[in-house]
C-alpha cells in the first residue's frame, strides 16, 4: 500500500468528523426531543449533559490507550460504541433508553486524540504537524456543517432521522478507517501499565466537576448538591494530580506542563473552549427567538442551523492558512492571531446582534480564530512530547476545552437567569452581557499569549 500516507490523512478526517457531527445533535434538537418524549426542557437537557459527562471520563482514557500498540483497534470500537449509542437513541422508547444512547455516543469526544496518535504513527516528518492542525480544526468545522444538517432534518422530518444519519455516518467512517488504516499493532510502542487508580480518580473527578457546572443553574449555585458535587470534584482532583505527580507511569504525564508551550496550550484551550461555547449557543438562541423579543431574528429550525455554517467556512480557511504558513510563521505566534481573532468577533456580536449578517459575519470571525488556535494547540504539544505521551497529552488539552465550554455555557445561564424579565424570559441584556464575557474571555486569553511572548522576546535579549 504505497499510497497509504496519501489516503491516510483525508481518512482519519472523516473519522475525527463523527466528533462534530454527532456533538451537533444538540441544543437544536432540545425542544424537539422534550416535547416527544413528555419531558420539560430542563430535563431533556440532559441529553447534552450525559454526553458531556462520558466524553469528560473516556477521553483521557482512550488517549492514554493511543500511545500503546493497538490504535486502530481502539478506533474501531469506539467508533462502534459511538454507532450503537446513535442506533439506540433513534429507536429509544422512552427518554432513559434515549440517555443510554447519548452517553455511548459520548465517546466521540475521545476520536480526535486516537486520530492524532495514528497521523504520528504513520505519516513522514513533514507531514505531521499539518495533519495534526487539520484534524484538531475538524470539530470545529464540522459544528457549523453538523448544525445546519440538523436543521434541515428537525425542520423536514422527525427527529430521529438525525441520529439515524449520525448511525450512517459513523458506518461509513468505520468502513473507511478499515480500509485505510494499516492493520496489525505498534511494535515500537512503549507497553507500560495502565493507571487505573488515576483513571478512576480522574473520570470521576471530572464527572462531579462537570456535573455541578452543568446542572448549577438549575439546582441553585448554592444548593446542597451542587457545593457537595464540586467539594467532592475539587477533592478527587487534588487526590489525583498528588498520585499523578509520584507514579511511575500516570494517567497524564503532568510534568509536560513544566514546558512553557504545552502549558499555553492547555490554558488557552481552557478560555477558548470557554468562549466557542457561548458564541455558538447564545447565537443559536437568537436566531430562533422571536423578533417580539428585542433580539431574535425568528428563524425556523429548518434555517436557524445555517447561522453555524459560516463557523465551519472560517475554520476550513484557517486551516488552510495555518498549512500554508506553519513553515514561515512561529505556532506560537498562531495562538495570540487567533485568539485575537475571536475576540474581534466576540466585541462585533456584544455590540451588534440583531441584523443576520451581523451573527453571520460574526460566526465567520469567529471560526477563523478558533480554527487558527485550535490547529496550533496540539501542533505545539506533539512538538513538544515525546511520541509515547502524544495521545494523553493531546486528549488531556480536549478534556480541557471541554471544561471550558461547560464553564462557557454555565456562565451564560447564570447571566441569562440574573437578567430575565419577570416571566423568566431571556433579554436583550442577557444576550448582550453573555456576548461581553465570550469578548473578554478571548482578549484575556489573547492578552495573556501576547504578554508572555513579550516577556519571552525581552528576556532572549537581555545580556548574559
Amino acid at each position: 500500500m504505497t499510497d497509504t500516507p496519501r489516503r491516510l490523512e483525508p481518512a482519519l478526517v472523516y473519522a475525527a468528523l463523527c466528533t462534530a457531527v454527532v456533538s451537533s445533535l444538540g441544543m437544536l434538537l432540545v425542544p424537539s426531543v422534550a416535547q416527544d418524549m413528555g419531558v420539560s426542557v430542563s430535563t431533556a437537557q440532559w441529553m447534552l449533559t450525559v454526553n458531556l459527562l462520558v466524553g469528560a471520563i473516556a477521553t483521557p482514557v482512550m488517549g492514554r490507550i493511543s500511545d500503546g500498540p493497538n490504535q486502530k483497534r481502539l478506533l474501531m470500537v469506539s467508533l462502534t460504541v459511538i454507532l450503537a449509542g446513535s442506533v439506540v437513541a433513534a429507536l429509544a422508547p422512552n427518554f432513559t433508553v434515549f440517555l443510554i444512547g447519548r452517553a455511548l455516543q459520548g465517546l466521540t469526544y475521545g476520536i480526535v486524540p486516537v486520530t492524532i496518535a495514528l497521523a504520528r504513527r504513520y505519516l513522514a516528518g513533514p507531514q505531521v504537524q499539518p495533519a495534526i492542525s487539520s484534524l484538531s480544526v475538524t470539530v470545529s468545522t464540522g459544528l457549523g456543517i453538523g448544525y445546519p444538517l440538523t436543521g434541515i432534518i428537525a425542520g423536514l422530518v422527525d427527529y430521529r432521522f438525525a441520529f439515524w444519519f449520525a448511525a450512517l455516518f459513523v458506518l461509513s467512517a468505520m468502513v473507511v478507517v478499515a480500509r485505510t488504516v494499516p492493520a496489525g499493532g505498534d511494535v515500537d510502542a512503549v507497553r507500560v501499565p495502565f493507571d487505573t487508580a488515576g483513571a478512576v480518580l480522574l473520570g470521576t473527578g471530572l464527572g462531579s466537576l462537570l456535573l455541578g457546572i452543568s446542572e448549577g443553574p438549575t439546582w441553585g449555585w448554592s444548593s446542597p448538591w451542587t457545593l457537595a458535587t464540586l467539594v467532592l470534584a475539587a477533592v478527587l482532583l487534588t487526590l489525583w494530580v498528588r498520585m499523578s505527580l509520584r507514579s511511575r507511569h500516570p494517567l497524564i504525564n503532568l510534568r509536560v506542563f513544566a514546558n512553557g508551550e504545552v502549558l499555553l496550550a492547555n490554558a488557552s484551550a481552557i478560555g477558548l473552549g470557554a468562549a466557542i461555547y457561548i458564541g455558538l449557543s447564545v447565537s443559536s438562541l437568537v436566531a430562533q427567538a422571536p423578533a417580539s423579543s428585542g433580539y431574535g431574528l425568528a428563524l425556523p429550525v429548518f434555517w436557524a442551523g445555517f447561522v453555524m455554517l459560516p463557523l465551519s467556512v472560517g475554520s476550513f480557511a484557517a486551516n488552510r492558512l495555518v498549512r500554508r504558513l506553519s513553515h514561515r510563521v512561529p505556532l506560537t505566534a498562531l495562538l495570540p492571531i487567533g485568539a485575537g481573532l475571536a475576540a474581534a468577533s466576540g466585541i462585533l456580536l456584544w455590540f451588534a446582534h440583531t441584523e443576520l449578517w451581523e451573527v453571520l459575519l460574526g460566526m465567520f470571525l469567529f471560526g477563523l480564530g478558533i480554527g487558527s488556535s485550535y490547529a496550533a494547540m496540539p501542533a505545539l504539544i506533539a512538538r513538544n512530547v515525546a511520541a509515547e505521551g502524544l495521545g494523553s497529552s493531546v486528549s488531556f488539552n480536549q478534556v480541557l476545552r471541554t471544561i471550558g465550554s461547560s464553564f462557557g455555557t454555565a456562565a451564560a445561564a447564570a447571566i441569562f437567569a440574573v437578567t430575565a424579565d419577570p416571566g423568566g424570559q431571556t433579554t436583550d441584556a442577557g444576550i448582550t452581557g453573555a456576548f461581553a464575557l465570550g469578548a473578554l474571555l478571548c482578549l484575556a486569553v489573547c492578552c495573556a499569549l501576547l504578554a508572555r511572548a513579550a516577556v519571552r522576546r525581552f528576556g532572549s535579549r537581555r545580556p548574559e
